[in-house]
């Protein structure tokens, strides 16, 4: 699977040219599903929120609204109800999977419950487009600063398709305690890279390549100190 990690989704011509060179071809003539999932799990989101992500309404944080050939919606915590040659199919026919942002804990539960995770290895051509949590989602851990749902087992771990973390929304004016000096502190409780990305910037991860595509500002914590 190849991977845009979003901040706030595809925010500037730079994402976006990142997202028509993973998928192949034009974003008119790709199909996408939207994922609402993480959604229902943090407790600054609501329904409103999982409505306004799947009807294109959402222009702070484009993603269903890029104009795709067409959109459906892939709602996870149904998913474990319905056939798995039903659903699957239709992964397997999308162009990209788009998730929104939320509860990246609370994503991965439900990627797991689903049977959504396994099937990631085997979705070569697949593009995951991620906003904030729906890109945490596919990291190794999230720190214990962004645990909000309670996982089972307990825990930060999130999929670990990638060997990094992700502290989004950097120095984001509605939240004062995303600034670089948290991040920074937020980093040195990691034991794995660390990339903090404000809004109008992405990572983008084909195969064992990582690329941070940005029109804002971004910084990269190693983890050396961490380890050493």
């Amino acid at each position: 699977m190849k991977l845009l990690l979003t901040s706030a989704g595809i925010k500037n011509k730079s994402i976006e040219n990142a997202l028509v060179e993973m998928l192949g071809k034009p974003i008119a003539e790709s199909t996408a599903l939207a994922i609402p999932t993480a959604g229902y799990g943090h407790p600054m989101t609501n329904p409103g929120h999982a409505y306004r992500f799947v009807a294109g309404l959402e222009p702070r944080t484009p993603m269903v609204e890029l104009g795709w050939k067409s959109v459906g919606v892939l709602e996870l915590t149904a998913l474990p109800s319905i056939d798995r040659d039903r659903w699957v199919g239709w992964v397997r026919e999308a162009d990209a999977l788009l998730a929104n942002g939320g509860d990246a804990l609370y994503l991965a539960h439900w990627m797991r419950e689903s049977g959504l995770a396994d099937l990631i290895p085997e979705l070569h051509d697949t593009v995951w487009a991620g906003i904030s949590g729906g890109s945490m989602v596919m990291t190794s851990r999230i720190g214990h600063d962004f645990v909000q749902w309670q996982p089972p087992g307990g825990g930060d771990e999130a999929l670990g398709v990638v060997p990094f973390a992700i502290f989004p929304h950097l120095d984001h004016p509605d939240l004062p305690e995303n600034t670089m000096a948290d991040a920074e502190r937020w980093a040195a409780t990691m034991d794995v890279p660390c990339y903090a990305l404000d809004d109008e910037s992405a990572i983008k991860v084909v195969g064992t390549e990582v690329e941070v595509i940005s029109e804002g500002h971004w910084r990269l914590f190693t983890g050396q100190a961490q380890r050493s």
